[in-house]
């Protein structure tokens, strides 16, 4: 039997509508496009607060627009969520997503104006598929150079900067009649580990947190409807827990200091931070007890969300999880409900040139090489983060679109034999192109590029990650921020 066929003592216990407000707190990821598997109708029909879909349930517009259609004729509250940061993160490509760049290419632009056309564009599609939920943007400052997860996907290392794009990509994405989640709280930026991957500790003492706050509460100020913590400890504020877990940190320093009164929601619990440490459905429980209103369960095996959803019934059983902080949590998420929950009949058009605008901007923002036609290009980047990145663009196929004569090599791991690729492009006679992508953090793609441009002097060096080196620079890896670069290449 399923846990859905085999209810625990708690779920026959509790009054209906408190056992609703616990389902309330779920947020459920599943597989599938065209059907909804009949656990989650389940859990669904007990009150299900929400779903996240990723690309595993998206093939195109029209069969997302009736899978986000079928969700909501089983419950009419229930909230369709995304994470839509834009850039590397293209969840929805098949779908047809607008192409924008990610934050931190915005941040270099710096022009508020054209953040808040980028986030347009990305609520209008949101809301033509019936998905009126994004988590998204990133709130965290990028200032730890080796930070693994953050980085591109931060507006930056300035809180002030930070500040002001967050609150025009909210209060452009307020207006799409769509709910913004800035994340991830307290701040990310300062780790050196990715919490997919284990526990993260941002070391720095109490005054140095203070700084990270800033987007926060510019974004709390500006209206977010939702808030994302961040699977990370923070010794200055809670030496025992990661802020997803920690009362110090989600009500008195959020709900008490920051005075933030929306939906807070967990990161994914099954991210190793949590669930190697405690266990998907005992963080779960802590979660809620610490102050989270939603957890998300993003795995697509629902046995995951019914052992969390279990756990929380047995949690009230039991009071461990007291009714109150439950009802509580649930009437938020009612009220995001029924303010997000059912997407615009009508929707107006975006503009579909804000992102390649944006991300040719950014480009220009430093010296630019001469332009170079039927280069070789190499271009080495880190393997497409499971969780974040399903795009797999490439720099190469970029360029050949606007050069037919370009050659080269895309490698995403360390090459076998290092040594006989390097004899190999440099046999080509052809000027060359080496592209890195964070190249501080994966050795391999220096020792290569430096390897290339000792031997050839005249190489036109790119970074499509953080800056690094003062070569020409994308500022991430999304498919405008490459094509912006083709451009600069090809002298397009």
């Amino acid at each position: 039997m399923t846990h859905a066929e085999r209810p625990s003592a708690a779920a026959t216990a509790l009054p209906l509508d408190l056992d609703e407000a616990a389902h309330r707190c779920l947020v459920a990821g599943f597989d599938g496009a065209t059907t909804v598997p009949d656990p989650l109708k389940r859990l669904i029909d007990r009150g299900l607060g929400g779903v996240i879909l990723f690309t595993r349930n998206v093939r195109d517009a029209e069969q997302v627009r009736r899978l986000t259609d079928e969700l909501r004729a089983l419950r009419p509250d229930l909230l369709v969520a995304i994470d839509n940061e834009g850039g590397g993160i293209g969840h929805l490509v098949s779908a047809g997503a607008p192409d924008v760049p990610g934050s931190y290419a915005l941040g270099v632009v710096d022009d508020p104006a054209l953040t808040a056309r980028c986030a347009d564009a990305l609520a209008g599609h949101l809301t033509t598929l019936g998905i009126t939920a994004s988590y998204a943007p990133v709130a965290d400052l990028q200032h730890q150079p080796r930070n693994p997860i953050v980085r591109t996907r931060s507006f930056g290392a300035d809180p002030a900067l930070a500040a002001r794009h967050l609150r025009a990509w909210i209060t452009a994405t307020e207006a799409r009649g769509v709910a913004s989640c800035a994340k991830h709280f307290p701040g990310h930026g300062g780790t050196i580990t990715d919490s997919h991957h284990g526990i993260a500790v941002d070391p720095r003492p109490y005054d140095e947190l203070l700084v990270d706050l800033e987007p926060f509460r510019a974004s709390i100020a500006a209206g977010v409807p939702m808030l994302m913590s961040a699977h990370v400890v923070f010794p200055a504020l809670d030496a025992n827990r990661p802020a997803t877990l920690s009362r110090r940190i989600l009500g008195d320093l959020l709900r008490l200091e920051l005075g933030f009164d929306g939906v807070l929601v967990s990161d994914a619990l099954e991210m190793k931070a949590i669930a190697d440490a405690y266990g998907e459905a005992a963080g779960a429980r802590i979660a809620l007890a610490a102050g989270a209103d939603q957890v998300i369960v993003a795995v697509p095996d629902l046995e995951v969300t019914l052992a969390c959803r279990d756990a929380v019934l047995d949690a009230l059983h039991s009071q461990v999880l007291s009714e109150e902080r439950v009802r509580e949590a649930a009437g938020r998420v009612r009220r995001l409900a029924e303010r997000y929950a059912n997407p615009r009949r009508t929707v107006a058009g975006w503009d579909a040139d804000a992102g390649l605008e944006a991300a040719r901007r950014a480009v220009r923002t430093r010296p630019l090489p001469q332009p170079v036609r039927g280069a070789h290009v190499v271009d080495l980047f880190p393997a497409p983060h499971p969780a974040l990145n399903w795009g797999g663009e490439d720099l190469l196929t970029e360029l050949r679109a606007l050069d037919p004569t370009a050659t080269g090599t895309a490698l995403n791991a360390e090459p076998t034999d290092p040594a006989a690729l390097v004899d190999t492009i440099l046999r080509e006679d052809a000027p060359l192109v080496v592209a890195t992508s964070d190249a501080g953090l994966h050795p391999w793609q220096a020792r290569l590029r430096d390897t290339l441009a000792a031997r050839r002097p005249d190489a036109v060096l790119v970074d499509t990650g953080l800056p690094e080196s003062g070569a020409l620079c994308s500022y991430g890896r999304g498919r405008v921020n490459l094509r912006a670069v083709a451009e600069v290449l090809t002298g397009a």
